[in-house]
């Protein structure tokens, strides 16, 4: 009989608990709409109990909004149950049977390639690579290098992205064969004082025919990084606009590169331990000379097949360091698996099934990329927790949770485009009760600084 009364007793305070922890995030959801932050804005919430699934808040939750990266979670957890948690990327290395004086690279989408954040990847090491098999191949040197890199077609920019980002290093496309993230350096030194001239001091620039034009301006000290690349708009040149804050010490920005195997080829020539040994490359960047590669597949001879870290260590950095590349790589590489296309609509139409097979119309997730970079991305925040609460039943849930960023005390993942604010994941109470969440803003006015700080402040009451 005492058993019972306990645990009707801690029925009705866990009960009580709720709804006052209801009542709260409806005050505090009510303060933000009175911001005049807000007046324009578009609020959405979910939380449930992470145990029960038991709905604790909702506001708007089958609204779709654009929800920046958190949209990132969705290709996560898709490409751990899609491609699994071992999966590793190859670039294979060939030789010609009938000619002693080149080798072919072909690439299958490895974004890790060339990175400097894993030690088997980095750049010196694939070098490495090619210069053993340049070697034990018995090859005539200097060689010519051939790159394949039409395995996922030509079109490495998802549909979407704004002329704005796509210069920028997190606008950097994925293709079959990709280099140090298909990003580069530019060094830049600020005027001597606020409104002079910024100048270039140095560009480690693998693109190069492509010039580079300078329309920044020196802002004041600790301003930040607000220097934008565009891409072309009349022939071979990027045009770097914005400010950087007044320093007497150099900047380093990052552009994309929008074709890694030049950058790749910089490399090449840049490397003492190869240089000497390699007289020329050529890319596969026409359909003609792709399907001569495929004609004359029995003409070559494998020598070295080069594998990328796992896919868990990959999306360690994907989610903790919002890499955009990597998002568009698992799409991609999830379409190239299951049906042979690696094209963002192939592999968002199977993502999209198979949530749907676990409930989440596809409405519901309405995405056009792997990253959420693109501003025409839908997603409800009801989906982002489905997707959340589905992650903590699977076996490599713990490779998903020690990826996600801790902000504010809290494991969740972020997302940040102009005008959107928005986060995703896991709080557990002083109380003990564990919440899973989405919370997304579209259409907020002012600094997006004051927005998270708003933002962290009615998710403090989860706390």
């Amino acid at each position: 009989m005492k058993n019972v009364l306990v645990l009707t007793c801690l029925f009705f305070y866990k009960l009580s608990s709720c709804q006052t922890l209801t009542a709260s995030l409806e005050t505090a959801i009510k303060n933000i709409e009175k911001d005049v932050q807000f007046k324009h804005a578009i609020l959405s919430m979910y939380v449930v109990d992470s145990k029960t699934s038991k709905v604790v808040f909702d506001k708007n939750s089958e609204v779709g909004l654009a929800p920046a990266s958190c949209q990132k979670v969705i290709t996560s957890t898709s490409a751990f149950e899609l491609l699994g948690k071992r999966y590793r990327y190859k670039t294979e290395i060939y030789r010609f049977k009938e000619d002693k004086n080149s080798i072919e690279i072909v690439g299958y989408g490895d974004p890790t390639l060339g990175s400097w954040r894993y030690e088997s990847n980095k750049p010196e090491k694939f070098i490495e690579v090619i210069s053993e098999v340049i070697k034990k191949g018995k090859l005539n040197t200097p060689v010519n290098i051939s790159i394949d890199d039409l395995k996922w077609g030509t079109q490495s920019i998802p549909n979407g992205w704004i002329w704005e980002d796509v210069g920028n290093y997190y606008g950097a496309g994925a293709s079959s064969f990709n280099w140090s993230e298909n990003q580069y350096k530019i060094s830049l030194q600020s005027g001597r004082k606020v409104g002079e001239d910024v100048e270039f001091t140095g560009i480690n620039d693998a693109t190069f025919n492509l010039l580079h034009s300078s329309e920044l301006i020196t802002a004041l000290p600790k301003t930040g990084d607000n220097a934008y690349v565009f891409l072309p708009e009349f022939g071979n040149r990027k045009d770097l606009r914005g400010t950087i804050p007044l320093s007497k010490m150099p900047m380093d920005i990052f552009a994309s590169s929008q074709n890694p195997a030049l950058l790749f080829a910089e490399s090449i020539k840049k490397s003492s331990k190869i240089s000497k040994n390699v007289y020329g490359y050529k890319q596969s960047l026409n359909k003609a000379f792709s399907e001569n590669i495929e004609e004359n597949e029995s003409t070559k001879q494998l020598l070295v097949t080069h594998y990328s870290p796992t896919l868990d260590s990959i999306n360690y950095w994907f989610l903790k360091k919002s890499i955009n590349l990597y998002g568009e790589a698992f799409v991609k590489t999830i379409g190239y698996e299951k049906k042979g296309v690696g094209a963002t609509d192939t592999g968002l139409s199977i993502i999209k099934y198979f949530w749907k097979q676990r409930g989440v119309e596809p409405s519901a997730i309405n995405i056009i990329d792997g990253s959420g970079l693109s501003p025409a991305n839908r997603v409800t925040t009801n989906a982002l927790v489905t997707v959340m609460q589905y992650a903590k039943k699977q076996n490599w849930y713990s490779s998903f949770y020690n990826a996600l960023p801790e902000m504010n005390g809290i494991k969740m993942k972020d997302g940040y485009i102009s005008g959107v604010r928005s986060y995703t994941g896991y709080i557990k109470s002083k109380s003990g009760n564990d919440y899973t969440f989405a919370f997304i803003v579209n259409n907020f006015d002012g600094s997006p600084a004051t927005v998270r700080e708003k933002m962290w402040k009615v998710l403090e009451v989860l706390k």
